[in-house]
């Protein structure tokens, strides 16, 4: 049974998955709220580009709910795992629904746009955006789904710039675990 999620946020770029995927080795079950929509954009026919996947999200949340996407992707929570490190985290309505399910804790992942756009160029995914001018407007589209106030609001925010990749991560599973305190004692 699922005692707490972890939701990791972030904007595109910021090294979210990274360290998301480090908690999850360290605590439990990853599962990927992108992979979520890709999935639907796969049984849908749809092509995976940065907009076809933001417009599915925005539809997606218009049609079915605001929390549509944390529902579909806590279908995947394993029942063997006490935590779920949950990637890609983007409103508070999402938030609060995983939150009616087990003890939460956000972490928040920072990084500058300049970083955030070279880190995107570097990884090449489909979906990610060519032109600076592309990755501006997938920030405010982000942003526009809620993204700013998850991160505002977060329980914990590290920031991913100029250090040793896995310094970054050690220091959030250190204050992941302190959030979680007692939780999984």
């Amino acid at each position: 049974m699922v005692k707490a999620i972890v939701c990791v946020t972030g904007m595109p770029g910021s090294g979210k998955t990274l360290i998301a995927k480090f908690l999850s080795n360290s605590l439990g079950a990853y599962v990927n709220m992108g992979d979520v929509v890709r999935s639907k954009a796969a049984e849908l026919g749809i092509e995976p580009t940065s907009d076809n996947l933001m417009r599915l999200a925005v539809e997606l949340r218009k049609s079915l709910g605001l929390d549509a996407v944390a529902r579909e992707a806590a279908k995947n929570f394993p029942n063997s795992s006490e935590v779920v490190v949950v990637d890609g985290v983007r409103s508070l309505d999402e938030v609060r629904f995983f939150s009616s399910i087990a003890h939460t804790v956000v972490v928040a992942v920072h990084a500058s746009p300049k970083t955030r756009y070279e880190r995107l160029r570097k990884r090449g995914r489909e979906d990610d955006p060519t032109a600076f001018s592309k990755f501006l407007d997938r920030d405010s589209k982000e942003l526009e789904l809620g993204i700013g106030s998850v991160i505002a609001l977060a329980d914990v925010m590290v920031v991913n710039e100029d250090r040793d990749a896995r310094d970054v991560c050690l220091e959030a599973l250190k204050r992941v675990r302190e959030a979680l305190g007692s939780v999984l004692t």
